[in-house]
């Protein structure tokens, strides 16, 4: 890597489905794991997923909000379905933007520059099973 890191973690997951996921570098995660096909206590990949996308993608449409002098009112909602495919799973990623305060087309001008913008969207981006969509 080339790139002036900014921030790094490492995240460490010893125990599979079901037990606990950890932060390395700091205590600041711990979180315990289940399959989300059990009924056992703990948050799942899934989830983890979608928080991490939601996060993210807000956190830059509110950086963009920012930048044009607008309150940040911005809501992503991600819902993150578990398939079977012929290779074993797959993740069905759909994040739902409302941008309430602007003008559609401002809306989609900044959602457009999140997308490009977001480490997370970049990272999903490409997928066929990865969708934006900014709700009216």
């Amino acid at each position: 890597m080339t790139e002036q890191v900014l921030y790094q973690t490492i995240v460490e997951n010893q125990d599979g489905i079901s037990g606990h996921v950890r932060t390395v570098t700091s205590e600041d995660l711990d979180v315990t794991v289940s399959s989300p096909l059990r009924a056992a206590p703990g948050t799942n990949p899934e989830q983890l997923l979608g928080a991490a996308f939601a996060t993210c993608l807000n956190a830059t449409i509110e950086a963009e909000e920012m930048r044009r002098r607008l309150t940040h009112q911005s809501v992503v909602r991600v819902s993150v379905a578990l398939a079977r495919d012929v290779q074993g799973f797959q993740f069905h990623v759909k994040a739902r933007v409302t941008i309430p305060h602007v003008p559609h087309g401002e809306a989609v001008a900044i959602l457009a520059v999140a997308e490009q913008r977001c480490p997370v969207a970049k990272l999903l981006a490409g997928s066929d099973h990865v969708t934006v969509v900014l709700d009216a």
